[in-house]
């Protein structure tokens, strides 16, 4: 949905804080403790960014949890020290089952949760050809482990989550990691299980999804305006190297943006991140350069016509 010429465009910047992809050892920068993701948290939103998506880690070992406990100890310090809009992750992580990485949107009733559209290969493997050395047990099987696992989000699933979250006015951030997922997101919109306007988020560069070469991206952009027309919200991700070349080209492309940890532990060839915040203000330099405007989490919930804050259950 883009009714606003370039000049002036509202951009919504996401920043996803910690994620479940990237694992403790491989920079000492990723926020693990609810101490580590609020203070992330309030710093990225204070940066720029309307949104926040958020995973929790537990703080022993930096494993990816979906326990409620551990959401509760940041949530409403995130609430209460900044205004964005906050987005709880459904997906978690790739070796839970659909009734865990449910558990913190059903219980705290977010404005938006992530959602994601199908079923796929979910190839982190790679990474073992950077990082060789690791300080805990679970990081290298969890990376190996990847070779063979599909990351499950079924028909059923995706309309449980749906159902189960939407109940309380929950709207969703759809994850797409290839057109595939676009079509599926098609078939719930046609079966009035989710309502516009659509928050896509498409995911680029991620082993198992589409790839990120800026053909690819054209293709996922003219296939949701061939679906969705004006019902949408487009906004991207770029795995690693490519966070900040596919974020320029959805911004010439009349698109929002996603940055942060979980995405990418760069902020530059050869040199990590020290912050969400530092990827939340090299992403809107970009932007005011290009003559656009940031949006506010006020703007970013007018666009999503999310419930708002005080509807929430933190």
């Amino acid at each position: 949905m883009n009714t606003e010429s370039k000049s002036g465009r509202k951009v919504i910047i996401t920043c996803a804080i910690t994620g479940s992809i990237h694992t403790p050892s491989m920079s000492p920068y990723l926020p693990i403790t609810p101490d580590d993701i609020a203070e992330e948290a309030v710093a990225a939103a204070n940066a720029g960014a309307a949104v926040i998506h958020l995973h929790a880690r537990n703080p022993e070992d930096g494993r990816p949890t979906q326990d409620p406990a551990l959401y509760g100890q940041f949530l409403p310090r995130i609430k209460q020290a900044s205004s964005a809009v906050l987005n709880l992750t459904s997906g978690g992580a790739v070796t839970l089952s659909l009734e865990e990485r449910l558990k913190p949107a059903a219980m705290f009733a977010p404005e938006i949760a992530s959602l994601n559209m199908g079923s796929m290969n979910f190839g982190l493997f790679p990474m073992l050809n950077r990082f060789k050395d690791f300080k805990y047990e679970w990081e290298r099987p969890y990376l190996e482990g990847s070779r063979d696992v599909v990351f499950r989000n079924t028909f059923k699933d995706i309309a449980y989550i749906l159902e189960k979250c939407g109940d309380n006015g929950t709207r969703f951030e759809c994850e797409c990691y290839d057109t595939s997922h676009l079509y599926n997101l098609a078939h719930f919109l046609d079966q009035n299980l989710i309502e516009p306007p659509l928050f896509i988020q498409s995911v680029f560069g991620l082993l198992g999804g589409i790839g990120s070469h800026p053909e690819d991206i054209i293709h996922m952009k003219r296939t949701a305006d061939r679906l969705f027309g004006d019902q949408y919200v487009w906004s991207v991700l770029g795995a690693g190297r490519m966070q900040m070349p596919v974020a320029c080209q959805s911004l010439n492309m009349g698109g929002h943006v996603r940055v942060g940890l979980e995405d990418s532990l760069w902020c530059g060839p050869g040199k990590l991140a020290q912050s969400n915040a530092e990827q939340v203000t090299k992403i809107r330099g970009i932007i005011e350069d290009l003559g656009l405007a940031v949006a506010t989490s006020s703007e970013a919930r007018q666009m999503l016509r999310l419930k708002g804050a005080d509807k929430v259950n933190f």
